[in-house]
């Protein structure tokens, strides 16, 4: 398992995790969940786009998304996009700075 340098991070459980959302068209899309970064308490996931023709990480994109309910076991069940372009900004920084030994943001 991954760690992250930072004590507002919280990685997956395993690598490789993969979740599947739909949007309100019905268009489906797969993401591996990167981890957490909380910040003004609350919670935002960060994800690799997964596609047939581009592997985990390939395009370089990560993608950004408010986690808006919790399960019974007190696990992220719902996300939204951040609308907030400020505070995107902030939490991506964070996310750089916490997981700069797990990934390069050179590029």
């Amino acid at each position: 398992m991954r760690e992250g340098s930072a004590p507002n991070f919280c990685p997956p459980t395993e690598e490789g995790i993969t979740l599947v959302f739909e949007d309100e068209s019905g268009d489906r899309t797969e993401l591996e969940f990167l981890g957490l970064i909380l910040y003004n308490d609350r919670s935002y996931g960060f994800f690799f786009p997964v596609t047939e023709d581009e592997p985990v990480g390939s395009s370089g994109e990560v993608v950004l998304l408010e986690v808006t309910e919790l399960d019974e076991d007190g696990q992220p069940s719902a996300f939204e996009i951040v609308e907030d372009e400020a505070v995107a900004a902030e939490v991506y920084e964070d996310f750089r700075t916490a997981t700069k030994d797990l990934y390069d943001f050179s590029a």
